[in-house]
Protein backbone atom coordinates (compact mmCIF):
# COMPACT_ATOMS: atom_id res chain seq x y z
CA UNK A 1 0.00 0.00 0.00
CA UNK A 2 2.95 2.33 0.46
CA UNK A 3 3.23 2.44 -3.35
CA UNK A 4 -0.22 3.98 -3.75
CA UNK A 5 -0.07 7.49 -5.20
CA UNK A 6 -2.09 10.18 -3.50
CA UNK A 7 -5.13 11.85 -5.00
CA UNK A 8 -6.93 9.03 -6.82
CA UNK A 9 -10.70 8.53 -6.90
CA UNK A 10 -12.86 5.80 -5.37
CA UNK A 11 -16.44 4.76 -6.10
CA UNK A 12 -18.73 2.13 -4.57
CA UNK A 13 -20.62 0.30 -7.34
CA UNK A 14 -23.41 -2.20 -6.85
CA UNK A 15 -22.27 -5.59 -8.14
CA UNK A 16 -25.04 -8.14 -7.72
CA UNK A 17 -26.23 -7.59 -4.16
CA UNK A 18 -22.94 -6.17 -2.86
CA UNK A 19 -21.28 -2.80 -3.08
CA UNK A 20 -17.74 -3.20 -4.39
CA UNK A 21 -14.94 -0.66 -4.47
CA UNK A 22 -13.79 0.67 -7.86
CA UNK A 23 -10.75 2.90 -8.42
CA UNK A 24 -9.13 5.20 -10.92
CA UNK A 25 -6.08 7.44 -10.74
CA UNK A 26 -7.51 10.28 -12.84
CA UNK A 27 -11.01 11.45 -13.82
CA UNK A 28 -10.21 10.74 -17.48
CA UNK A 29 -9.71 7.01 -16.79
CA UNK A 30 -12.46 4.38 -16.67
CA UNK A 31 -13.44 2.89 -13.31
CA UNK A 32 -11.70 -0.41 -12.54
CA UNK A 33 -12.49 -3.07 -9.96
CA UNK A 34 -10.21 -2.50 -6.97
CA UNK A 35 -8.64 -5.97 -7.22
CA UNK A 36 -7.17 -4.90 -10.58
CA UNK A 37 -4.73 -2.91 -8.42
CA UNK A 38 -3.16 -5.79 -6.43
CA UNK A 39 -0.50 -3.46 -5.05
CA UNK A 40 -3.26 -1.58 -3.14
CA UNK A 41 -5.49 -4.47 -2.00
CA UNK A 42 -5.73 -5.16 1.72
CA UNK A 43 -7.70 -8.05 3.25
CA UNK A 44 -11.23 -7.19 4.35
CA UNK A 45 -12.85 -8.16 7.65
CA UNK A 46 -15.52 -10.85 7.24
CA UNK A 47 -19.05 -9.60 6.59
CA UNK A 48 -17.83 -6.22 5.27
CA UNK A 49 -18.08 -4.79 1.75
CA UNK A 50 -15.43 -5.91 -0.70
CA UNK A 51 -12.70 -3.30 -0.65
CA UNK A 52 -13.41 -1.68 2.74
CA UNK A 53 -9.86 -2.11 4.10
CA UNK A 54 -8.42 -0.79 0.83
CA UNK A 55 -10.89 2.13 0.87
CA UNK A 56 -9.86 3.16 4.39
CA UNK A 57 -6.15 2.94 3.56
CA UNK A 58 -6.56 5.01 0.39
CA UNK A 59 -8.51 7.67 2.30
CA UNK A 60 -5.36 8.16 4.35
CA UNK A 61 -3.50 8.72 1.06
CA UNK A 62 -5.87 11.59 0.19
CA UNK A 63 -7.96 9.63 -2.32
CA UNK A 64 -11.46 11.03 -2.69
CA UNK A 65 -14.82 9.32 -2.83
CA UNK A 66 -17.05 10.02 -5.82
CA UNK A 67 -20.79 9.58 -5.39
CA UNK A 68 -22.43 7.20 -7.83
Amino acid sequence: MSDAPSGGQMLWKLVGEDRVLHLRHHASEPWRYYEEFPEYVLPDPKEFSKGLATFLALLKKNWITVKS
